[in-house]
């Protein structure tokens, strides 16, 4: 009997869903991506999925790095595509560090809303390529409400709200580069993660503000605030991931970045 011809067709040895990913990402660059920067991303998702849950309590993300051009970065890896808002201009992007905000006007719509993942069970994360230069939000939604979440980048530390209008922080969560976020899965505490350093918070949660979370500021009665001048390479918004998940994360975001360098 003779062989299927279908045998004998090279693979491409993508994951299915990284398959998905660059599809869209090429198609809206109006061009092929490198094969070095397919391999890196292929590599990113293969890696996401050896972390059991993580890859699939990501509920909303976006890899800002490695596309030709932003919109092809505004290709969500899950959830809605975010909505660009502020002028964003091709200055404002680059393919091995991510988008930089302007502290100003600049800043990402999720549109993922705060309440869309339970208040117990929820992360929210970026990864910083370039810290800002002012006290400003990096992500988040509220402001003096019990339900607000935000990851705030001041001048001596890091602070969190996470489901309460209350904030922790730490000298350990200094500004620097790297995963910055949180993660929960009590009512209790959460774990954070910020300049290479993780810990266990205490942050009790309070309520969920409806309201859509930002990348690049906070969003307040809709409307922005705090703008982040700082340069961030992919965000993440989901369930909870716990403290593995974040520095599984960490890892995984810095290896893409390492990669694409390479690759560019």
């Amino acid at each position: 009997m003779p062989m299927n011809n279908r045998l004998l067709r090279p693979t491409t040895g993508l994951d299915p869903d990284a398959a998905k990913y660059l599809a869209a990402v090429e198609a809206a660059d109006g061009e092929p991506l490198e094969p070095a920067v397919r391999t890196a991303i292929n590599a990113f998702f293969r890696g996401l999925k050896a972390t059991p849950g993580l890859f699939d309590a990501i509920k909303a993300s976006c890899i800002l790095c490695g596309a030709r051009t932003i919109t092809g970065a505004l290709v969500p890896l899950a959830g809605d595509a975010p909505s660009p808002e502020g002028g964003w201009a091709s200055g404002d992007y680059s393919r091995t560090a991510g988008l930089t905000g302007d502290g100003n006007a600049l800043y990402l719509d999720s549109n993922r809303s705060g309440d869309a993942d339970p208040k117990n069970d929820n992360h929210v994360c970026a990864y910083v390529t370039a810290s800002a230069s002012a006290n400003s939000a990096v992500m988040g939604n509220g402001n003096s409400l019990d339900g607000l979440t935000q990851v705030i980048e001041d001048i001596n530390n890091t602070s969190f709200f996470f489901r309460n209008n209350s904030s922790a922080s730490g000298s350990a969560f200094s500004p620097g580069t790297g995963l910055v976020g949180c993660t929960r899965s009590n009512a209790s505490n959460v774990s954070a993660i910020g300049n290479g350093s993780s810990g266990t918070l205490t942050i009790p949660s309070a309520a969920d503000d409806a309201s859509n979370i930002n990348i690049f500021a906070r969003r307040n009665s809709n409307l922005p605030q705090l703008h982040w001048d700082g340069t961030a390479a992919f965000y993440s918004i989901g369930t909870d991931i716990g403290a593995a998940g974040l520095t599984a994360l960490d890892t995984a975001v810095t290896n893409l970045i390492t990669a694409i360098g390479e690759a560019l």
